[in-house]
């Protein structure tokens, strides 16, 4: 079979103007606790997507760490590519693709670092393997081998044999702020329901986008 014969159709729910929130942080939610009630692996993995100052784009798939008033939260070194890039362009976009439920969520907006204290309170609820492979990681610089990352991470462990492993100055949370999200769902006929919400003199306009 070719790739252009790969075909799947939706049929599994529609999506209408009465079946949402006014805000789309709580429809969020109700279709993240979805996810986990069908048992979806990793329902939190989502592709974040950022660029350069001058527009090069870069996506990879990260996880989801918290969601609440202000956005959407997610932890990485911020001498990572992605780290590099946010800081110098503080702008990213966020999909979450659930294909059991035929449903995926955009998001788009700024980004900010969360607060020292919340980086701590996460790194600290870390397996204690974690917290030792985010000292070890040079997250996105080139090694000379596995072998190399292997013996960094020995000597850490031997280090911190007996102490707590504290969180490193150069690993902590973003926040994408949105100031749009999308919700689409998968319909017969590639005719999908897009209900697209932007964000307006600090309330949400909602609209529905031809699929």
């Amino acid at each position: 079979m070719s790739i252009a014969d790969l075909r799947k159709e939706y049929t599994r729910h529609g999506l209408s103007e009465s079946d949402i929130d006014p805000d789309p942080l709580v429809h969020f939610q109700r279709w993240f606790d979805q996810a986990i009630a069908a048992g979806l692996i990793e329902p939190n993995a989502m592709t974040l997507a950022t660029a350069t100052p001058d527009g090069r784009p870069s996506a990879r798939m990260v996880l989801l760490k918290g969601v609440d008033n202000g956005g959407f939260v997610f932890f990485t070194n911020y001498e990572s590519r992605k780290g590099m890039e946010l800081a110098a362009n503080p702008w990213a976009a966020l999909v979450f693709y659930w294909p059991e439920l035929e449903r995926q969520v955009r998001i788009e907006g700024r980004v900010e670092r969360i607060s020292a204290e919340e980086s701590d309170a996460y790194f600290a609820s870390r397996p204690n393997g974690s917290r030792i492979g985010a000292w070890a990681s040079r997250q996105s610089s080139v090694i000379g081998s596995r072998a190399d990352l292997e013996q960094r991470v020995a000597e850490l462990e031997q280090f911190y044999a007996d102490r707590t492993v504290p969180r490193p100055p150069f690993w902590g949370g973003f926040r994408v702020i949105p100031d749009t999200i999308e919700f689409w769902q998968g319909r017969p006929n590639r005719l999908h329901d897009r209900l697209h919400y932007r964000r307006n003199a600090g309330r949400w306009i909602i609209e529905r986008l031809s699929p």
